[in-house]
Order: structure tokens, then sequence, then C-alpha cells
């Protein structure tokens, strides 16, 4: 939506929230929407490296190395779908509401979210890191010392990052439900 549109439509409202002008609303919410789509882009990347990998090499048959990727897979891809909703709900929503009802739906929108943050994140993370377990016996047989080691340290400084910008967006989006608040 264009920001003239809104801003002409909150510009002509009674703006009963001295706190917020519509101009720092929508700066907020597209500062948010860049982290998501940041997220969603870097989750996407991995999962679909992991896909290719696992077509590539890993499904000539069964075992618990196929699980792992499993688990890898679908714990990002749930991630990345439940971003895509929020986001597309926000986006929806930021269309046809006033700014007070606006305000009042982002508190409730970064409610949910700390739910998918608190809760469903870190179930997928565990779930991310049990699937990465279940690859290393296979890594460890298939692959030399040094690259076994290289999996296993690249591995973990790619997990710590996704966390960090995991929780680098969650911290924003605290900061942004407390200033809703004030």
């Amino acid at each position: 939506m264009e920001n003239d549109n809104l801003n002409k439509l909150w510009d002509i409202q009674v703006n009963d929230i001295s706190n917020f002008n519509p101009k720092d609303i929508i700066t907020k919410a597209k500062k948010q929407r860049n982290s998501q789509y940041i997220s969603i882009t870097v989750l996407s990347l991995t999962v679909v490296v992991l896909i290719i990998y696992a077509f590539y090499y890993a499904f000539n048959q069964w075992n618990t190395f196929n699980l792992g990727l499993i688990f890898m897979i679908s714990s990002l891809t749930l991630r990345i779908i439940l971003e895509f909703l929020s986001l597309y709900r926000k986006e929806k929503q930021l269309i046809s509401m006033t700014q007070k009802s606006y305000l009042a739906y982002l508190k409730k929108y970064y409610k949910t979210r700390q739910i998918i943050n608190y809760i469903i994140t870190p179930v997928c993370i565990t779930v991310y890191i049990f699937g990465f377990y279940l690859l290393l016996p296979y890594f460890k047989v298939y692959f030399s010392n040094g690259f076994y080691t290289y999996i296993i340290v690249s591995g973990g400084i790619s997990l710590i990052v996704v966390i960090v910008i995991i929780v680098k967006s969650t911290i924003n989006e605290q900061r942004y439900l407390k200033q809703l608040h004030k």
C-alpha cells in the first residue's frame, strides 16, 4: 500500500493517540517487515540447500540420516510459513483499519509474535539441532576428520547466526511492543 494513501487516511482522523503519528507507525512497520524478510530469506536459503542436498545424496535409502534432514527441513519450513502468515496478516489488516484500530491490532499482533518467538521458535530450533545431531554419525563415517570438524564448526556457526538473527528480531519486536504500550 502506498504510504501517501495511508498518511492521508490517518491525517484526516482525530488523533487521540498522542505517542504515535502515522509516519512513526509506518516507519516501525517497515523496519519490522524488512527484518522479517531477512529472516525469511536466510531460512529459505538454508531450506533450499538442505533440500538440494537431500535429493542429490540422501534419499537413496531410508535411515536416521534422512530422518535428520527431514527434521531440519520441516522445522525451518514451519518457521518460514509462520513468518509469511504473520507478515501477510499484518499487511492485510493495515489496508482496512483506522489509526486507532491499527494500533490496537499491532499490540495484538506483537503479542502473537511473542508466542511464535518464545514457544514455537525454540521448538523449531531444538528439532533442527536434533536433526543435525542425527546426521553427525554419517558425516563421521563418510568424511575425513578434518572435514567432519569443519561440518561441526560451520554447522555450529550457522546455527548461532540464525539464532542471533531470530533473537535480534525478537528484541526489536519486544521494543516495538513496549513503545506501543507507552
